[in-house]
């Protein structure tokens, strides 16, 4: 079983940064894709940004210049760092995996989520 441990969220005001982190642990073969998901409160699960093994990255246009999605592959952790945060990216953050265990399964694993509230 994979875990998913996050970190680094927290109250900050308009115009300040965070960095979240979350790293993977547990028996597995690879994590090919990683990233972050978000949910506020009344709203879908959205997509923040991912990033592949090899660096590739995709980013929703939200967000876009104002965070960036890195990983360390040797730790199996994954970052997002937030810039110029506003009040509209107040949500729960989740940390998604795309795990492929040594039986050749695939599976998604998801993180507990870290509260980020941005005020005004």
């Amino acid at each position: 079983q994979v875990q998913l441990a996050e970190s680094g969220g927290g109250l900050v005001q308009a115009g300040g940064s965070l960095r979240l982190s979350c790293a993977a642990s547990g028996r597995f073969l690879s994590i090919n894709v990683m990233g972050w998901y978000r949910q506020a409160p009344g709203k879908q699960r959205e997509l923040v940004a991912t990033i592949t093994t090899g660096g590739w990255t995709t980013y929703a246009d939200s967000v876009k210049g104002r965070f960036t999605v890195s990983r360390d592959n040797a730790k199996n952790t994954v970052y997002l760092q937030m810039n110029s945060l506003k009040p509209e990216d107040t949500a729960v953050y989740y940390c998604n995996a795309n795990v492929e265990y040594v039986s050749g399964a695939r599976l998604p694993r998801w993180g507990q989520g870290t509260q980020v509230t941005v005020s005004s």
